[in-house]
């Protein structure tokens, strides 16, 4: 089956015939049930110019879907096999590729056969920390137990299945639905765990993912691709959350294509940020801006890819200290906030408002602190306080603690740009002590090196107040 991400993106290539094909197909069974458009979408969750696309093969639609319309027209399971047929049109490509789409990002590594212990809690349910099932996209699933997690995934990666992948037990849904969820646990454990040790998990899941592919038929494909994509993804971000950044570059490279083939917006646009990310820890802002550029085109016309975007190309170009077009990019950025709608939460299944604002008012924050930084201007340092409140507000109490301290070192650092270093030092000594022995992630380093240079160079006597965190 295709991996879905609630509104897929429309049919290209060689699976285009093929879902036209499907669209006249409902068309006639629409008709001979004597419903409208409108009264079939009401029926499937859809508003009438879903089904018009549907119809005109400018739209594909999940199995489930299929299914639900095949029984709602009582075509007896020809819409469900039309679908299947689509699907594997669209997939059968793939083959030719196979040489570039079976080259994992980093060759070699821990055996694949190595038991890897499932961390806790494991989610019930997917979608889980922004990962989507590839089987049943937005609409959720339940993940099996963590002992089932545990067995499932180790089938999965034996070394007898991954030296005959053909002779293997076929891809099924709980399968799919454990991998997903055991990646969902590494990522949120990653918070606070060991990294690095929790990447090279993940990449000895993907390199069993490849293994898989190379002889997977076409109705399994789709779910590998979409896993392949989701952990180099996952890869990439534990390796630049433990400063590797150029092994996180080849995982994010290899992302793009594996997510590209499988249509999944979240993983793309979430992809390319991440790229924007880099580059501008590397101090290249026209590789940065590049990136930045790409989001959009990834999933055009949705609104949450626009403010990610948009919110990209500001902190891209506050690191030139362009200050007229930082605050053009922030402010179009907030405007997009205004239209995310329902099928933009369809997309990614950690939209919503709130946590689309928290991101662009995060991302604002750094651009204009950057920008204060560099321009010695304690009005844009406010502004700066400001939007990181925002941010901090938006985050729950017990969400995402990395990302809290490092909207704490943020808001610290906007107070040193502000020419108040004491409040700064008073806001940040009591996260930094809290942290312990526990080693920081790349980015909030990153942000308390700049924190810390510039109370060296005009507060030297608030910066020896701030002693430096101990390292594990």
């Amino acid at each position: 089956m295709t991996p879905a991400t609630g509104v897929p993106a429309p049919p290209t290539g060689r699976g285009q015939d093929a879902w036209r094909e499907f669209g006249a197909r409902l068309r006639h069974w629409r008709r001979r049930a004597g419903l409208t458009q409108a009264q079939l979408g009401a029926g499937i969750g859809y508003d009438h110019t879903a089904v018009s696309r549907i119809e005109h093969g400018a739209r594909r639609v999940t199995p489930r879907i299929a299914d639900r319309i095949d029984e709602l027209l009582g075509a007896g399971g020809e819409l469900s096999a039309a679908c299947q047929r689509s699907e594997s049109a669209e997939l059968g490509g793939l083959e030719a590729l196979q040489p570039a789409l079976l080259r994992p990002p980093l060759p070699g590594g821990a055996p694949l056969g190595t038991p890897v212990p499932v961390p806790a809690p494991a989610p019930p349910r997917l979608p889980d920390y922004g990962l989507l099932c590839p089987l049943h996209g937005a609409e959720g699933c339940e993940v099996p137990g963590p002992d089932e997690v545990a067995a499932l995934h180790a089938e999965f990666c034996a070394p007898g299945a991954l030296a005959d992948p053909a002779a293997a037990r076929p891809l099924d849904a709980e399968t799919v639905h454990a991998l997903t969820g055991l990646l969902a646990a590494h990522l949120r454990s990653g918070e606070t765990g060991d990294r690095l040790g929790l990447a090279a998990a993940v990449e000895r899941t993907l390199h069993a993912v490849l293994a898989r592919l190379a002889a997977a038929p076409a109705a399994q494909r789709g779910p590998l691709v979409r896993l392949a994509a989701e952990h180099s993804h996952a890869a990439g971000a534990l390796r630049m959350q433990d400063g590797r950044n150029a092994t996180a570059m080849a995982c994010y490279d290899r992302a793009l294509t594996w997510a590209g083939l499988a249509s999944d917006r979240a993983t793309l646009v979430g992809t390319l940020s991440d790229m924007s990310i880099l580059a501008r820890l590397d101090g290249d802002p026209v590789a940065a801006l590049g990136y930045a550029g790409e989001i959009e085109r990834a999933a055009p016309g949705r609104p949450w890819a626009g403010a990610m975007g948009r919110i990209s190309r500001a902190r891209a170009y506050a690191l030139t200290g362009e200050v007229r077009a930082t605050v053009r990019e922030i402010g179009l950025a907030r405007a997009h906030l205004d239209h995310i709608g329902a099928e933009d939460e369809a997309d990614v299944p950690w939209l919503s408002i709130a946590s689309m604002r928290m991101r662009v008012e995060s991302a604002a924050a750094a651009a204009l602190r950057d920008l204060a930084a560099a321009t010695d201007d304690p009005r844009l340092a406010r502004r700066a306080l400001r939007a990181t409140e925002t941010a901090l507000g938006l985050l729950g109490p017990n969400q995402l603690p990395s990302s809290r301290l490092l909207f704490v070192v943020r808001a610290a650092d906007c107070l040193v740009c502000a020419h108040d270093p004491d409040a700064a030092v008073e806001l940040l000594a009591p996260a930094l002590e809290a942290t312990g022995a526990t080693a920081l992630p790349a980015l909030v380093e990153y942000e308390l090196r700049g924190l810390r240079d510039r109370l060296a160079a005009h507060a030297p006597r608030a910066a020896h107040r701030l002693t430096e965190p101990a390292r594990s």
